[in-house]
């Protein structure tokens, strides 16, 4: 379930005072004792059971507070399949003391989500760090915890809106595929049954099950929480005693799951035909317990085999044009589960020659053995991707869900420290074991004489394996940094020299995290003409080899430097996104100069690079969301074929694309790479003096041959359309309703706007629009409005869209049309803009906190010649905007007959 943002106001003496009310099962609080503390997270458990991890980050100015429930899918009965994912829906519907828990989500600007997978289902919520947002989240998770409504009426909404959840997967080729996949490995173990639940079973629960499954499961004998961020311990344990500690221990006994599949006994297939835009095969294989010792070896196998960049896979399918992409999952599961290899191809493939590929190369290591290179390259990606993931405590705290799943939240760093011993042997072995054909699933069903078999060892005894284990020196805190916009603007440092403009915000980090992002301005509209195809194909084939590296090379030395790397462009420009740590920033900067500076287009990855493309750009044409929108934003785009702000449709994308040549990338890359048009935002741990002046060492020579001329995109008055576009045999419909404006974001209406479309469809699903459509009417799983502001371009847009079922596709319309003209003739209410105001603002304080967005914000307000003086003068604007003012601009603007509407779906 993807569950947008919030806030309330609660004061703590009065939820301390009311603590008493605020659980139907209450009793005093008991003691918290501390259990064990492994590299800066510490683990306490409250006399009723309730797990409590305290992980503190003076670095982040944001906490998070994150539930996690022992129990998923891996738990529901016959006919209650995917009721652990509905029940996770209607927690966000409120409980007895917050009957408006997305309301108040939305009024405090949060980032929140909530999921459910095989043996968890976890509620977190990101927001400003403050002693009282903290009690209020606390609060709030113990009253939904134990007295959540659960009632016939938001069931009888949120099923449809499910529903048309399960209907979106469904039209995804490779997710149905997967899903049949492991329906077909399993005989007996709910793995079998996907987490979204079966069609029959989501339409037709009984409320009292699902009450009965929230009572048995939600308790806190049965949970994890764990804070994360700018909190003080003692405030933390204190708020959690005095509400989460006062709820009783329940008296029942959860049941002990007993349910494992047989040894696997021959080959399985199956075929699965459906509309679709490509092809796609899959292999799969029964692998033991996440928490068991061969599953390391099973990740970096993994990696070896399904890496997009170096993998075999790669190498023997989409290198020799058997296949278009391919992935490797390695599912990390508390009891046995599949390795996954996944191959998607385009129409025209012979999908039995991809299939004897991928057999060969999954099934055949032993004569073609994996190398010692290879292991450690993918130990490199592998244990880079770990190590990163330790310097921010959010996304940590976020996924211990997964490894409280598994077993024990200890297992993250006992799966890194198998990881960093696992051997060349080891994954040999892994491979000679496990990947063999009578423990494949693929679809088909072949008997032979003398089968093969892979017997799944034990799950560990966990007790055991983690007796004694005390974890390493925990990553260095940083700094407690305000992040708001005063703090922001007075710890800023531009410097420009020529066409280079640096934009510094130093800020000690955990483990020293550092985010770098580069743009590069390239040419002007005439000789940019007829160009854009070349100019996307030229960015995306950057890291594909330089004069010294080759495409893997050049992955295995950001690797070393730990470093995450990412090129892309637009229009008139190319950029870079840098993810490192600062002991590596020089030279992840020196290799990023490289990249930009020596490239050599290899002929190979060209080939294979536009192949890719055309793939994704046919199978996209079968699809209603991507049909709807590149048909809503083509029609709203006039700027003629040709010019450098023109938007293709899907046919004159696949046409460009495939027309485009090597040499055309060599030649534009020659005319219009340089540095004369160089900003780059710089924020993390670093020191601001070395790093401006190896920019300015590295850059200083690197000229353009064409000369760079900033063109500003104008507004364009786009004639009202609608369109209904059939789009058979697909499962879900895709709304969009949009209209350009003529405005900036310095406009006088631009706030006002602003807020109304956050009360329209922003924040969480509280919205006027997602209220009605969801809450009320369940027509659509997602529903959202966005306006889209340029500071200096006067070119901008509002949209909104839905996501439903075909046969509620005019629902869906009538409903929107009949809510925007509701608003016009009546306005919204104070309540709606007070909440909205106050949103906006808790929401852009929790962004700020995001050191990568700050870096890009930087380096675009200095490109721009905005300030955070501007920003904090619009806020401003924003807090003091009245009623008037807001129901006025909807009036003006987004009046529904001046909207292009856009419906795709199999109506």
């Amino acid at each position: 379930m993807r569950i947008p943002k919030g806030k309330i106001t609660i004061s703590i003496v009065n939820c301390f005072i009311t603590a008493l009310l605020i659980l139907s099962s209450c009793a005093s609080a008991g003691k918290i004792r501390e259990i064990r503390s492994i590299e800066g997270i510490t683990e306490y458990r409250l006399d009723n059971g309730l797990q409590l991890l305290l992980f503190p980050d003076p670095s982040k100015d944001t906490i998070t507070v994150n539930v996690t429930y022992h129990v998923g899918s891996k738990h529901e009965n016959y006919g209650e399949t995917g009721m652990a994912h509905l029940l996770e829906h209607l927690l966000f519907k409120g409980s007895k003391n917050h009957p408006n828990i997305t309301k108040e989500l939305t009024d405090r600007g949060a980032d929140t989500n909530g999921s459910t997978w095989f043996e968890r289902t976890n509620y977190y919520e990101t927001f400003r760090a403050s002693k009282e947002n903290l009690n209020w989240a606390i609060s709030m998770e113990a009253d939904r915890m134990v007295n959540s409504f659960v009632a016939q009426k938001d069931l009888d909404s949120e099923m449809t809106v499910v529903r048309n959840e399960f209907e979106r997967g469904e039209n995804s080729p490779w997710r149905i595929l997967y899903q049949r996949i492991y329906a077909t490995a399993f005989d007996w173990h709910n793995y079998g049954n996907s987490t979204i639940g079966a069609r029959s079973d989501i339409e037709n629960v009984k409320i009292e099950n699902l009450k009965a499954f929230y009572k048995k499961y939600y308790q806190p004998d049965n949970a994890t929480l764990i804070i994360a961020g700018k909190f003080e311990q003692k405030t933390a344990l204190d708020i959690v005693n005095k509400t989460m500690g006062k709820i009783k221990k329940p008296s029942r006994t959860l049941p002990s799951l007993y349910t494992t599949d047989p040894t696997q006994d021959g080959e399985r297939q199956l075929t699965l035909r459906r509309s679709g835009g490509e092809k796609v095969i899959a292999a799969a294989y029964r692998i033991p317990s996440g928490s068991h010792k061969d599953f390391a070896a099973l990740n970096v196998l993994a990696t070896v085999l399904g890496d997009s960049t170096s993998g075999l896979l790669n190498k023997n399918l989409v290198e020799k044009s058997l296949a278009t992409s391919i992935f490797a999952w390695p599912n990390q599961q508390k009891d046995s589960s599949l390795i996954y290899f996944n191959a998607t191809a385009d129409l025209d493939t012979d999908l039995n020659k991809t299939e004897t590929a991928l057999l060969a190369t999954l099934e055949n290591t032993s004569k073609n053995p994996i190398t010692e290179t290879q292991v450690a390259r993918a130990k490199r990606k592998l244990l880079k991707e770990i190590n990163l993931g330790f310097n921010n405590s959010q996304s940590i705290s976020i996924d211990l869900s997964e490894w409280i799943g598994i077993g024990d939240w200890r297992m993250i760093f006992i799966n890194r420290d198998r990881l960093e011993s696992v051997s060349l042997e080891d994954v040999r072995r892994a491979a000679k074991k496990y990947l063999v054909s009578s423990n494949r699933t693929m679809g088909r069903f072949i008997p032979t004489r003398s089968p093969k078999r892979a017997v799944m060892p034990k799950q560990p005894n966990l007790e055991k394996l983690l007796a004694g284990y005390k974890g390493r020196k925990a990553i260095a805190p940083g700094e407690a940094f305000e992040t708001s916009l005063q703090n922001i603007s007075e710890r800023q440092r531009k410097s420009q020299n020529a066409g280079l403009k640096i934009a510094t915000v130093p800020i000690k980090t955990r483990g020293e995290s550092v985010y770098f992002e580069l743009r590069m301005g390239l040419g002007n509209e005439d000789s940019l003409q007829n160009k854009a195809h070349i100019a996307e194909l030229a960015a995306s084939m950057l890291l594909k080899g330089s004069q010294r590296y080759s495409r893997e090379a050049l992955q295995d030395e950001f690797d070393k430097l730990k470093t995450e790397v990412r090129f892309s462009n637009d229009a008139q420009g190319v950029y870079v996104q840098v993810e490192t740590t600062r002991k590596n920033l020089n030279k992840a900067i020196n290799l990023v100069h490289e990249v930009l500076t020596t490239p050599t287009f290899p002929e190979k990855e060209f080939a294979l690079l536009k192949s890719k493309i055309l793939s994704k750009l046919k199978s996209d044409k079968t699809d209603p969301q991507s049909i709807a929108i590149d048909t809503v934003f083509s029609h709203l785009n006039t700027y003629p074929k040709g010019h450098v702000f023109h938007r293709p449709n899907f046919s004159e994308q696949i046409s460009g694309v495939s027309s485009v040549t090597r040499n055309q990338l060599k030649q534009f890359y020659s005319e219009h790479y340089g540095g004369d048009d160089l900003q780059i935002g710089i924020v993390g741990d670093f020191s601001r003096r070395n790093i401006e002046q190896q920019l300015e060492e590295v850059f200083s020579d690197w000229r353009n041959e064409s000369e760079y001329i900033r063109e500003a995109r104008r507004y364009q008055n786009a004639e009202t359309k609608t369109r209904v576009i059939q789009t058979p045999d697909k499962k879900s419909a895709f709304f969009i309703a949009a209209k350009n404006l003529n405005l900036t974001l310095q406009h006088r209406d631009a706030p006002a706007l602003t807020i109304a479309s956050r009360i329209l469809g922003g924040g969480f699903i509280t919205s006027r629009l997602a209220s009605r459509i969801r809450q009320k009417d369940g027509l659509s799983y997602s529903i959202a409005s966005v306006l889209r502001l340029h500071k200096v371009d006067r070119n901008a847009q509002w949209f909104t869209y839905a996501i439903s079922s075909p046969e509620n596709a005019e629902k869906v319309h009538a409903a929107f049309t009949e809510e925007m003209e509701k608003v016009i003739r009546h306005g919204f209410t104070q309540e709606e803009l007070d909440a909205a105001i106050e949103g906006f603002l808790n929401t852009a304080k929790v962004r700020r906190g995001n050191n990568q967005r700050l870096a890009k914000t930087v380096r675009d307000y200095f490109r721009d010649g905005y300030s955070f003086y501007e920003e904090i003068e619009m806020h401003n604007k924003i807090r003091n905007l009245d009623l008037e003012e807001v129901n006025e601009v909807v009036k003006k603007y987004l009046t529904p007959s001046t909207l292009s509407v856009v419906k795709a779906g199999d109506f």
